[in-house]
């Protein structure tokens, strides 16, 4: 059974978890939300990652090994009624768990003092469903890092952590580093820099076929609507696009990124 039983929507403890749904409190507290029992899972393998957990008692019932170890890792075990849960939860339908979680970022040299061979970066990257379904197939591919710049979403939005599916606790996940500096980060660290972009003169099957993608290897993806900006074009070792064989004017972010990181993860591997 829970720790603890909220009644209110004026708890403390329910307020100060609603106010996570904000950048601007997630930033200050170091916290985000998760929501569902494969967030807690995931949460719960990396110690100390999770803070709190709210559960109602019909997911508490149905999820009790996860609550059980939360509350074997000294967790806080809250539980709520279905409406506290709903106004706590960011989707239509709440799984019935909800995980306070510390941030997981790591400052950028350490994702890249391990002479990484594969590392995923999102330039100007603004919809957090892309952003999150990128981390995920990062994850699945073998990256080693992804890294969020300056200019592209909070990857502890609601939406971007429910799109990378546990992915976010899974690998080393850099934030808000400016792109000119990162460029030259990237490069000293051995990695060659390729953008992925539709205006790219050489493709992805030229880059395969030289042996390109056997490079250890930072992979740039941009904005889905406008692409990679010209600043950051121009600093990359290379503009690759993805080969379009048939009809369709383009790939979306999400499925251009999977293209070219398992064409770099086979090239390694070869």
């Amino acid at each position: 059974m829970a720790g603890r039983e909220l009644t209110s929507v004026r708890s403390p403890r329910v307020k100060a978890a609603r106010r996570l749904a904000k950048r601007a409190f997630r930033r200050r507290e170091r916290r985000f939300l998760a929501e569902g029992p494969q967030a807690v899972r995931e949460a719960l393998g990396i110690p100390g990652g999770l803070a709190e957990l709210f559960t109602t008692a019909e997911a508490e019932a149905r999820h009790a090994e996860l609550v059980q170890a939360a509350e074997r890792a000294g967790v806080p075990v809250l539980r709520v009624s279905g409406e506290i849960m709903a106004e706590l939860a960011q989707t239509v339908t709440p799984q019935g768990l909800l995980a306070v979680c510390e941030f997981v970022d790591v400052p950028l040299e350490a994702a890249l003092g391990a002479a990484p061979r594969l590392v995923t970066v999102l330039a100007h990257v603004r919809d957090p469903g892309n952003a999150g379904t990128v981390l995920r197939t990062a994850d699945a591919a073998g990256s080693e890092s992804v890294v969020f710049t300056d200019a592209s979403v909070d990857p502890y939005n609601g939406k971007c952590v429910r799109a990378s599916a546990g992915s976010l606790f899974h690998l080393p996940v850099v934030v808000g580093p400016r792109f000119d500096a990162l460029m030259g980060d990237l490069k000293r660290a051995g990695l060659t820099v390729l953008a992925a972009d539709g205006a790219g003169k050489r493709t992805l099957d030229e880059a395969i076929d030289d042996g390109l993608l056997a490079r250890p290897t930072a992979w740039v993806f941009g904005n889905e609507a406008w692409g990679l900006p010209e600043e950051i074009l121009g600093h990359a070792d290379e503009v690759i696009r993805v080969p379009i064989y048939g009809r369709a004017e383009s790939l979306n972010l999400a499925t251009a990124a999977a293209v070219c990181l398992y064409a770099s993860a086979r090239a390694q591997r070869a």
